[in-house]
């Protein structure tokens, strides 16, 4: 039984490899094709390809996931969704497979998927050339210590984040941010001393940036919580079919217009921002303990 599972693994992880350099030529040609005419008109209609691209492969891979795995994904508060509109997407974080089980659970329900990811990951082979042809905005953190040693680097992070979300202004795109910033350890618990039970800290000043830089146009939050009712998984233990069950509860919120502001220069508009933020966290924090409790009782 372990080698047939661990052969469904590698038949899950070849059909994810094979399909993401399937994906990457088309898109690596058109994001080509899109730097080097910088016709208004023609970017945003390859804009549209590449989404529609991305979303055949969210498709397929759901269906691929549904068919190969015996994982069942019980997702609660779908609701009224459009391709059509601007969505924020925050959700805990615990593992890699979280964005699978974010692809499985919305499934091209909504606008293209975009979410900042590491600079590193551009010298990935193939997944670096996918992430740079669909948009995904880059992301360069720097260290306090590399700060007080570059001080010419203050700031260029937000300005990062800025200019990559001014490319999403002109089609609707859904903007995934897990606001812990890492995975979910007990150690990482333990170290940053978290308020909550089962999360750490969010990290609000992302989020911030984000919706100021789109000026307004995500009105609409997606709050995700993610629940391993087994205990969290690795990837390869997702992949060998070892997950039973998982839980996703889904919150559509509306986003304030209040809640657009200077969070770096306004002390007060930072001030409001963390307590929205940090109340969300709260009552995400209740649901996690309340489903805990609920399988308890199984």
């Amino acid at each position: 039984m372990q080698l047939f599972n661990h052969l469904r693994a590698v038949l899950v992880t070849a059909i994810f490899s094979i399909t993401i350099i399937m994906i990457s030529v088309p898109v690596v040609v058109l994001g080509l094709v899109k730097l080097l005419i910088p016709v208004t008109a023609l970017r945003r209609a390859i804009d549209r390809l590449l989404d529609s691209a991305s979303n055949l492969w969210i498709t397929f891979n759901t269906w691929q996931q549904e068919h190969t795995l015996p994982t069942q994904v019980e997702v609660e508060g779908l609701g009224n969704l459009s391709r059509a509109e601007w969505y924020m997407l925050i959700a805990n974080h615990q593992s890699w497979p979280d964005i699978l089980v974010l692809v499985r659970a919305f499934n091209a329900r909504i606008p293209g998927v975009k979410f900042f990811f590491k600079r590193s990951l551009l010298w990935v082979p193939v997944l670096g050339l996918a992430l740079w042809g669909l948009d995904f905005p880059s992301m360069r953190r720097y260290s306090k210590a590399k700060l007080e040693r570059h001080p010419e680097l203050k700031g260029k992070d937000i300005e990062q984040t800025r200019k990559a979300c001014e490319r999403f202004r002109h089609h609707p795109v859904t903007i995934i941010n897990f606001l812990e910033g890492t995975r979910f350890t007990e150690t990482k618990h333990n170290q940053l001393q978290s308020p909550y039970r089962h999360l750490l800290p969010p990290k609000a000043g992302g989020l911030a940036f984000t919706l100021a830089a789109m000026g307004g146009q995500l009105h609409r939050l997606l709050d995700v919580t993610i629940y391993y009712p087994e205990g969290i998984p690795t990837y390869w233990e997702y992949a060998c079919g070892r997950v039973k069950r998982i839980r996703v509860h889904i919150r559509q919120l509306p986003i304030p217009p209040e809640l657009i502001g200077d969070y770096s220069e306004d002390a007060a508009f930072r001030a409001r921002f963390q307590l929205w933020v940090n109340q969300l966290w709260q009552e995400k924090d209740e649901l996690l303990h309340a489903m805990m409790a609920e399988e308890k009782r199984r």
